[in-house]
């Protein structure tokens, strides 16, 4: 007997009783590191006010790196609303670090869509790298998706001045990286030079696991504020994280040479910056409880999923295998319907800026594009994955894939 998508629900939650229940665990350890980082920099209201016009001598802002460094377990960051995303931030990073003759090696297959214009890989006249005189090299991935630790062993020439290391799948059908593999990449790069900078884009692992990729070696990382760190209220912005020479050289390309970290307005959102890093590892586990939650209806309903339903999440991302255009978009229709803003517009295939396929989104999220509320999205080309990213409340993404369940059926 067919049984409904919310009795599919509740079977599921039901078999992931003790998943959801060490993923608390794991929130309350990330939640004592920051609550220790706020403690040890004396964090008091003082640290919410801002300052206007060149940003000069902003003590919340100048604690907040201090906080967001600790957390990390970093030399130094700069947290900045400034940067317009991810991509924006991990750019600064390696046009911060990357000088004409040198040589950028990707380990993780190819980058994310939004990235190959900055390297140059697609697209021509705006500034790429490769356009700087920087070459660009990739590691291809093995048949399963995983790195190629063989390869990896013997990658680094003496050109090679940075390693990227993307640690989510992005568009990709492969496992994203865990932090022991990140840690185990670091050093087999390190054992063949170590002045070859790691470089980790870390969007959507953030307070997945109990530490960094700054914590186990990386030399530098960036990511978003619209994603993990951002706790869901953090309205733009972005970070780097490092070696403290290595952040300050990102941050010169976000302003300019001479004024670097010291300069960018908060415009009065030192609260939000605070807060939403204080709300992040809870955020976190709630997207992480309901990416359990898809990947188990959804591989129950016949479908390919990944990650498995019990396997470790590694970010805050499920990608489900759905196999053609319009359950693509029927999903996203869905998903869109049932989010808090926005729940009256149907999502329509579009191209977007830095994407070379054309894209469905479900976004109704109160800050535009902020993929740690909950949304989904692929493009437009084969083998039609659609990838669910985030939630401010596993309940919320129950309810939303119910009706992704009643919209695409099963996969026979």
């Amino acid at each position: 007997m067919k049984i409904s998508s919310i009795e599919q629900l509740q079977q599921a939650e039901q078999a992931l009783s003790q998943i959801f229940s060490g993923i608390d665990t794991q929130v309350k350890k990330n939640i004592r590191r920051v609550l220790t980082a706020f403690r040890d920099q004396q964090v008091g209201v003082h640290h919410f006010a801002g300052v206007s016009g060149y940003g000069h001598d902003d003590l919340g802002r100048a604690v907040l790196d201090q906080v967001f460094a600790a957390v990390m377990e970093a030399e130094a960051a700069a947290v900045r609303i400034q940067f317009v995303s991810g991509t924006h931030a991990i750019a600064s990073a390696l046009y911060g670090v990357l000088r004409p003759g040198d040589e950028m090696l990707a380990v993780a297959g190819a980058p994310y869509d939004t990235l190959e214009e900055v390297i140059g890989i697609r697209g021509t006249g705006q500034g790429s790298l490769r356009e700087f005189g920087i070459a660009y090299r990739q590691l291809a991935l093995t048949e399963a998706g995983t790195i190629d630790w063989q390869g990896l062993a013997t990658a680094i020439r003496p050109e090679t001045k940075l390693v990227s290391i993307q640690r989510s799948c992005g568009y990709a059908w492969r496992p994203s990286l865990s932090i022991a593999d990140i840690e185990k990449i670091v050093q087999l790069v390190k054992q063949q030079n170590p002045d070859t900078i790691c470089f980790v884009d870390n969007c959507y692992g953030e307070f997945v696991e109990d530490r960094e990729p700054t914590a186990v070696g990386a030399d530098l990382m960036a990511g978003s504020l619209i994603k993990n760190p951002g706790g869901t209220i953090v309205p733009a912005g972005g970070y780097v994280a490092g070696r403290a020479d290595l952040v300050e050289a990102a941050a010169c390309r976000l302003t300019a040479p001479g004024i670097g970290s010291a300069g960018g307005a908060t415009f009065d959102q030192n609260r939000l910056l605070f807060q939403g890093l204080f709300l992040a590892p809870q955020m976190v586990g709630e997207a992480m409880k309901g990416n359990h939650l898809t990947a188990y209806v959804f591989d129950q309903l016949g479908y390919p999923v990944k990650p498995l339903p019990f396997e470790p999440r590694r970010d805050v991302i499920q990608a489900i295998k759905l196999g053609t255009p319009d359950k693509v978009i029927a999903f996203c229709h869905a998903i869109q319907q049932h989010s808090p803003i926005g729940s009256y517009l149907s999502p329509v295939p579009a191209a977007m800026p830095g994407y070379e396929s054309e894209l469905v989104m479900a976004g109704g999220t109160f800050i535009d594009g902020s993929t740690s509320e909950f949304s989904a999205d692929g493009p437009l080309r084969e083998p039609y994955i659609v990838f669910c990213q985030g939630g401010t409340h596993w309940t919320h993404v129950a309810l939303a894939v119910e009706a992704a369940i009643e919209a695409v059926g099963s996969a026979t």
